[in-house]
């Protein structure tokens, strides 16, 4: 219906259909009857999830569809990036298409309220009632106004601010789209960030898990050296993977336009490098901590894949906007069949599976 249309313009639309249908009762009873997915249930950061896969951040930013997630079959929903002060993001138009791929660009540059805001609109969310019964998670990021020198007091202040509106934490240190942050997901400046976080968390009456996402345009032993420096300073688990600045081959000039925008790229292409991290990840940690697939899942093999791979929970974005919400489910549905045949108990004696 709005594949025409700008692709942010398009998303506003269809986030805001969703909002309104699907947050109310009778709205939500709808959506559910038609998308519900069945049960496949993981015991994952101390946590009870229906099944594995969940909203990765950025498709409800500030949290306007919360409720409705559950009804199109997420057992679970991440929102943000959210950063501590406002900022509009990058200047538009700032997300684009690749169909005959199943990609996305965008340099959104983390648009957001601001932690303050969002934490008063998540309050009064709460006090009407308006909460999911599914865990809910927090992407946090850095001002784009903030260096990187005390970028560690402006995450552990959004962290703060959200602590009571989350079930869970995304440290964000790897989007494309604000300069420098990506420098954040090495040495001091990890342990800074991690560190300032985890001696917040220490403070309250409640652990919470935080969880580092990981950039797959990092080599392979960055990424195995942070996530040492990550585990050392308090993080759970992580995020495999963000977007990329690399670009496939494109098939069509509506392709080559879309890649030769700056920006992330999310979808199918990402896939083959998230999988390649998923696996690193899990290999260089023994599996000791929880790792979320995130890149390209869009189908149940490719899910599949992403568990046996070292992956407790799964996260989709661009798989909704191309295949449309029914792929919840299908993909559900695939797992449950797959950890039948292949002789599983449950799926979480399958993640990993490769590995073993």
């Amino acid at each position: 219906m709005f594949s025409y249309m700008d692709s942010e313009k398009a998303h506003h639309h269809s986030l805001n259909m969703l909002s309104r249908f699907g947050q109310n009762p009778v709205g939500h009873r709808v959506i559910s009857s038609v998308y519900h997915a069945p049960e496949l249930p993981i015991h994952v950061f101390g946590k009870l999830f229906h099944h594995p896969l969940g909203l990765a951040a950025g498709f409800d930013k500030k949290a306007q569809a919360l409720t409705a997630w559950p009804a199109l079959g997420f057992s679970w929903m991440e929102y943000g990036g959210i950063t501590r002060y406002p900022q509009d993001g990058n200047p538009k138009p700032r997300m684009f298409r690749a169909d005959s791929e199943q990609a996305l660009v965008n340099r959104m540059g983390f648009n957001n309220p601001g932690a303050l805001a969002m934490r008063d609109s998540l309050n009064q969310r709460k006090a009407r009632g308006k909460w999911p019964n599914t865990p809910v998670v927090a992407n946090i990021g850095r001002s784009k106004k903030v260096t990187n020198e005390n970028a560690a007091d402006d995450f552990s202040s959004s962290l703060e601010l959200l602590w009571d509106y989350a079930d869970m934490f995304v440290l964000n240190v790897s989007s494309p789209n604000t300069p420098g942050l990506r420098d954040l997901q090495r040495g001091d400046g990890l342990a800074k960030v991690i560190n300032s976080c985890s001696n917040l968390r220490d403070k309250k009456s409640v652990n919470k898990p935080l969880i580092l996402k990981f950039s797959p345009d990092e080599s392979n032993d960055n990424l195995i050296s942070s996530a040492e420096i990550a585990l050392s300073n308090g993080i759970n688990g992580f995020v495999a993977t963000n977007t990329t600045i690399s670009r496939p081959v494109p098939n069509n000039s509506r392709s080559r336009s879309a890649f030769a925008e700056s920006g992330g790229l999310s979808g199918r292409p990402i896939n083959k490098r998230a999988l390649e991290v998923v696996n690193l990840l899990y290999d260089s940690t023994g599996g000791s901590v929880p790792i979320i697939g995130v890149g390209g899942i869009d189908s149940a093999d490719v899910a599949w894949e992403m568990v046996q791979s070292g992956a407790s929970l799964l996260q989709l974005y661009s798989a909704l906007v191309f295949k449309g919400p029914s792929v919840v489910s299908e993909i559900v549905k695939g797992l449950k069949k797959k950890v039948k045949i292949e002789g599983f108990v449950n799926i979480e004696e399958a993640v990993g599976y490769n590995h073993h």
